[in-house]
């Protein structure tokens, strides 16, 4: 069974940084691409930033500039560091990734639980 499991989220003032990790494990094969979403109350799931095996990045245009994912593929880790944060920031922070399996076939994407992040101003 493959586990997402995020880490890092907390509150912060406005301007600070905050790093989140998420890590997968179980019976992995490989990881393709990466992703970090965030959802606030009462707004769509936005898509923040997306890794993909070969390194290829990109960042919703809300955080360019800000946010900076990374990924330990000898790991099976994701991390977005996060800087100068700001209060519309705040969100459920959840990651996933595209993956295939030991003796399974396909690639399949699982989902974090999330973490909190808050922004206070």
């Amino acid at each position: 069974q493959v586990q997402l499991v995020e880490s890092g989220g907390g509150l912060v003032e406005a301007g600070g940084s905050q790093r989140l990790s998420c890590a997968a494990s179980g019976n992995i094969l490989s990881i393709n691409t990466m992703r970090w979403y965030r959802q606030a109350p009462g707004k769509q799931r936005e898509l923040v930033a997306t890794i993909t095996s070969d390194g290829s990045i990109n960042y919703a245009d809300s955080v360019k500039g800000r946010f900076t994912i990374s990924r330990d593929n000898a790991k099976n880790m994701v991390y977005l560091q996060m800087n100068s944060l700001k209060p519309e920031d705040t969100a459920v922070y959840r990651c996933n990734a595209d993956l295939s399996e030991l003796g399974r076939r396909g690639t399949y994407r699982y989902w974090g639980q999330g973490t909190q992040v808050t922004v206070s101003a």
